[in-house]
């Protein structure tokens, strides 16, 4: 599915605009708060989660995949949150990490910058009706324009199975502290696609009449953050919508204090705004709130989270996250002594991957084991074709191949070298704490 998240700017005179779910009292078939719990088919509801939190092997956190390849991104203004990229040709242009994606009939730059929901009071137009956030907000601006053909905007509503009704969904165009809605030209399972769109601020937002308690079923992520001290180690436990700014900011202000995002699987269910969620743990956890609500805060405002202490931690931890009405669990990770080890020294200081990946490199040579899913892996991120790959494998030992691995993705340069580190994190995690420590 392509899907797409952003804030982008424009050189004309721009319309904000946003994308409504609207629900009526006798139309909707959402189950209300009461029966969240029950099964419901829904449509690809595993993958949402993957798709949004920005986890793939191909996702680049500044790069467009394009129809002949990766198209870079220029930072323009990090704590602005502003980027430009120049399509150089006709086609579908996907940012992995946020879902964006383009459909354009020649070449085009376009600038994207991220906003806050918060700073546009001009929601509240209708007090009969609650609009909810359902996806970040972004503003769009092209040079030159008349070229995008659609844009793909994503929302992380799961949509139930054989309920998916245009009329849920609007374009919200704000102009003068007014609001104008139109509707998308088709709606996919996880995004809304505009044909021969206009730009401005532009944003996913549900809508529900104000008096009908809905149980909306939302693609959600946990994020684990934790903070180590001499004779405690503290965790920060979040559980947010799936949307990529949101985790950015988090991300931003757990540095501040030195917590580190620990690697975790994403939620095995889609979740529901205003339904609760208990926080659990071994019995000698201290938990504080034992209790989340899933709620849509914009990036700029402070997240809620669950403080979890768990002493020096000498033993592996199960985290669960369990539905309060149904005693479901919907997400658990396992954390295990080893991989906070290598943070325990000391803060956390800038960090090379060229640095680190070139100080280990007997270590890797040695200790790698099975290269599968690392080559492939490398391949999906076209930093590898297949001849390459297949090179690799022909070697007889396993030492030839991680030795031929290294020596291979390092000529190619440091944007290949960090998509290898990554995938070395996620396929050999011990291993890469252990080095990490060592690196200390």
């Amino acid at each position: 599915t392509r899907l797409g998240e952003a804030h982008l700017c424009s050189h004309e005179q721009l319309t904000p605009c946003a994308i409504f779910w609207r629900c009526h009292t006798a139309s909707t078939k959402i189950q209300s708060s009461s029966i969240s719990c029950l099964e419901e088919e829904t449509l690809v509801p595993l993958e949402a989660p993957k798709l949004f939190s920005g986890v793939g092997p191909a996702c680049h956190s500044y790069q467009f995949l394009g129809p002949e390849g990766n198209v870079d991104i220029e930072l323009i203004d990090e704590s602005a949150n502003r980027y430009s990229v120049h399509f150089p040709m006709a086609g579908f242009y996907l940012w992995p990490v946020t879902c964006l994606g383009f459909l354009v009939t020649a070449a085009v730059t376009v600038r994207i910058a991220f906003d806050s929901w918060s700073q546009h009071p001009e929601l509240k137009l209708q007090p009969e009706e609650q609009y909810m956030v359902a996806g970040p907000l972004f503003d769009i601006s092209v040079e030159p324009e008349g070229v995008i053909a659609e844009i793909h905007l994503p929302h992380i509503i799961s949509l139930p199975a054989k309920e998916v009704d245009m009329s849920w969904f609007h374009i919200a165009h704000f102009k003068d502290e007014e609001m104008i809605l139109e509707a998308p030209a088709r709606v996919e399972p996880f995004c809304a696609i505009l044909e021969n769109p206009s730009f401005s601020l532009m944003g996913i937002l549900l809508r529900l009449a104000s008096a009908i308690g809905i149980s909306v079923p939302i693609t959600s992520t946990a994020l684990l953050h934790y903070h180590f001290y001499p004779k405690e180690i503290k965790f920060h436990l979040y559980l947010i919508p799936s949307d990529s700014l949101v985790m950015k900011a988090i991300d931003e202000e757990e540095t501040k204090f030195h917590g580190v995002r620990l690697q975790t699987s994403p939620t095995v269910e889609p979740l529901h705004f205003g339904s609760s969620y208990i926080v659990s743990g071994l019995a000698d956890l201290e938990i504080t709130p034992k209790e989340l609500k899933l709620s849509y805060r914009s990036p700029g405002e402070p997240q809620s989270f669950s403080k979890v202490f768990a002493g020096k931690m000498e033993e592996p931890i199960i985290f669960e996250v369990i539905e309060q009405t149904c005693k479901t669990s919907v997400w658990h990770t396992l954390v295990k002594p080893v991989e906070l080890q290598f943070c325990a020294a000391s803060p956390p200081s800038p960090f090379s991957v060229e640095t680190f990946m070139k100080e280990n490199h007997r270590h890797l040579r040695t200790r790698l084991g099975d290269l599968s899913g690392v080559l492939d892996d490398l391949q999906d991120s076209e930093v590898f074709t297949e001849e390459e790959k297949e090179l690799v494998q022909q070697f007889p030992t396993q030492q030839r191949k991680n030795e031929t691995l290294l020596r291979m993705v390092e000529k190619k340069g440091p944007q290949a070298l960090e998509i290898l580190f990554r995938s070395l994190q996620q396929r050999d995690p011990y291993l890469m704490s252990y080095l990490s420590q060592q690196s200390l």
